[in-house]
């Protein structure tokens, strides 16, 4: 593997300090009240939305776990990643609810559609969630690219990105990391298109690359009696952890809701939908280039999560090289900006000032930035125990995601399309779903010490995207049958916050937020879905 020369580092030096720039400038402006700090003041345009929806989905877990799964023979991973019809779900369907409802946090919404009780459990549940999923995987792949790329061990790599981006994230807020990632996604698409190109001319095309690995290796859709990827389940609970990540996660929401109303909020996530196609030729490809090249005797990896990386650093030319790695990690940065921005909004909107409401603004604003820290030291300590669970890094933070979300998107899934449901049947699915999803975890850490025979080895044993779909169906069932055993909820609870109940004023509004070109754009996108899925098929 090819180490960064001085043109390289040269390229590095100057991204970095045009992203100094750009946080500085943002760090100047006043940001006393906690809308200003957490929703960058709710006026952002159409464009910085989509890129910060896109750059902050695409961290690094994401480079190195998706080229990961493209080289350690995991592609059915693919379908989480041409999802961009389920973004499209978040603008169309569930904006409009969070923009009428004027929310801070996804919490909060629970609590105007059900109760408090809700919106505290998913508050504590996100917040676990995060260091589960996102904070320690973020910073375990970010060691990675880092040593990769740097030459330096992998903790001081991690720990070094983590305080430089904890700095800009906490002093300038949600504004510093939404503009910061507008450029951080326009270079790391740049960087990884070129290095696909290279990679494709390197293996000789498409053709010799799918001769090399064989056609069978490029099929996504394996039989319903495959022990790792079945597609029946495979397509349920992409779909569920889909719709629970892009639509009800305050990660993502938090983009939509900085927007200076719903039609640019809404063309946001059309055009963080358009981008989210990208992944698949940026990402994946490059990762069975890389296998390729190794099954070829030309390139050397040892884990397929060094697969990106190492094909990086050996096919790139000196000082584009040098921008690319400073896109990876600036994605790393992104990634971690945007969890280390939701969590403090999470804590300090959700948790602290519903203890003590009458706190100043000021106060409020100190109080997420404390809370940040502490959120990533917990990250940092969970990275070991991480490891045990898979060795492939995206599957590992797909199956965390299949135990994780069923009860979340159950919840706000039958809050706006069934007006019965009520604040009895939303908290026991809540609880009852963290309950089952930690048991779930905890299992499958333990399963080699328990009876195979046994019931609790089959639970922890069950294949992840199997226990995902029925884990779901559970949920479902679980929110109508409390939900019809208890009294109907108020008619306040759902005014404007079902499709039952939303009154003309607002079907209005809502039909004038768009034009056709937003139609016939997400149509596009959704057509652009079909084909990937034909495209591989095996053959």
């Amino acid at each position: 593997m090819k180490t960064l020369d001085t043109l390289d580092w040269i390229c590095i030096g100057l991204y970095f300090l045009v992203l100094a720039g750009i946080a500085i400038w943002i760090i100047r402006k006043k940001q006393n009240n906690t809308e200003d700090y957490f929703l960058a003041g709710r006026n952002i345009g159409w464009f910085v939305v989509g890129t910060s929806i896109f750059a902050s989905n695409i961290g690094s877990e994401h480079v190195v776990g998706l080229a990961g799964a493209g080289a350690g023979d995991k592609l059915p991973m693919l379908i989480y990643e041409i999802q961009a019809w389920v973004v499209l779900m978040l603008g169309w369907i569930f904006l409009p609810f969070y923009a009428r409802s004027g929310v801070f946090t996804m919490p909060e919404f629970l609590e105007k559609r059900f109760d408090s009780r809700s919106r505290w459990v998913l508050s504590i549940f996100s917040i676990i969630a995060y260091v589960l999923t996102k904070i320690s995987v973020t910073i375990y792949a970010g060691g990675i690219v880092v040593s990769a790329l740097l030459g330096i061990d992998f903790w001081t790599g991690a720990l070094s990105t983590v305080i430089l981006t904890g700095i800009y994230t906490v002093i300038g807020g949600m504004r510093a990391v939404i503009y910061t990632e507008a450029l951080q996604a326009i270079v790391l698409v740049l960087g990884a298109a070129v290095l696909t190109f290279l990679g494709l001319q390197e293996v000789g095309g498409w053709e010799s690359m799918k001769e090399t690995v064989t056609p069978e290796y490029l099929n996504m859709w394996r039989s319903a009696s495959d022990p790792e990827f079945p597609w029946p389940t495979l397509l349920i609970t992409s779909t569920i952890v889909g719709i629970w990540y892009w639509c009800t996660d305050q990660y993502i929401v938090q983009r939509t809701l900085t927007a200076r109303n719903i039609k640019e909020g809404r063309r946001g996530t059309i055009f963080g939908a358009l981008l989210k196609l990208l992944p698949v030729f940026l990402f994946l490809i490059p990762g069975v280039i890389a296998l390729t090249l190794k099954m070829r005797g030309e390139l050397h990896w040892d884990s397929p999560d060094e697969a990106f990386p190492v094909l990086m650093s050996n096919l790139l030319p000196s000082g584009l090289r040098g921008l690319v790695a400073a896109g990876l990690l600036a994605a790393l940065m992104s990634s971690l900006a945007s969890v280390f921005n939701s969590c403090s909004t999470l804590f300090t909107v959700d948790i602290y000032k519903k203890l003590r409401p009458n706190t100043p603004e000021k106060k409020l604003v100190r109080t997420g930035q404390m809370a940040t820290v502490i959120v990533v030291i917990i990250g940092i300590i969970w990275i070991p125990i991480m490891a045990n669970i898979s060795g492939v890094l995206y599957e590992y933070l797909q199956k965390v995601q299949s135990y994780i979300s069923p009860p979340i998107t159950a919840v706000f899934l039958l809050g706006i399309f069934h007006k019965r449901i009520n604040a009895h049947g939303a908290f026991v699915t809540l609880v009852t779903g963290f309950v089952v999803g930690a048991f779930r975890i905890i299992l499958e850490l333990v399963k080699d010490s328990l009876d195979p025979d046994g019931f609790l080895f089959a639970l922890g044993d069950m294949n992840f995207l199997t226990f995902g779909a029925w884990f779901f169906l559970f949920c479902i069932l679980l929110a109508i049958v409390v939900s019809l055993l208890t009294k109907n909820p108020s008619e306040e609870k759902v005014k404007n916050l079902t499709f039952s109940t939303i009154t003309e004023e607002e079907k209005e509004k809502n039909k004038s937020s768009y034009s056709w070109v937003d139609v016939a754009v997400s149509i596009l996108i959704i057509v652009i879905v079909i084909g990937v899925m034909i495209l591989f098929n095996g053959k």
